[in-house]
């Protein structure tokens, strides 16, 4: 499985290469246009499983207000995909209100967690 540090340095050398970004950028926006969690109200980082223990550290880490928002979003979006709908246009999240809100805390999750990985290995 890969972790989101692999992924964010992959995702920083492809924009660091010009051919790459050029193919990759639309792409990625298509991608995310098409996968509809935004018409559901949802951010990015409400789809990432919650269920390792990385991401239950990160998801502890949060704000309390932000934690229930997520919460919220998640509810909301489960009520929406229950009812078959989805939310009209003019509340439909915007590409810019898309802000990855967990994502430090999950890098910094699995930064202790390489870090306590690396130290329980350490041959002495």
């Amino acid at each position: 499985m890969s972790t989101l540090t692999a992924v964010k340095k992959q995702a920083e050398f492809i924009l660091r290469t010009p051919l790459l970004r050029q193919i990759a950028l639309p792409a990625a926006k298509v991608f995310t246009s098409l996968s509809g969690y935004r018409s559901l109200g949802l951010k990015l980082d409400d789809l990432l499983i919650e269920e390792t223990p990385v991401m239950q550290k990160a998801i502890s880490r949060l704000p309390a207000e932000e934690s229930y928002a997520r919460n919220y979003r998640i509810i909301a979006a489960s009520q929406l995909v229950l009812s078959i709908d989805v939310l009209p246009k003019e509340k439909e999240l915007k590409p810019e209100e898309d802000t990855p809100y967990l994502t430090p805390y999950i890098l910094e999750a699995e930064a202790e967690a390489f870090e306590k990985e690396a130290l329980n290995n350490a041959k002495v």
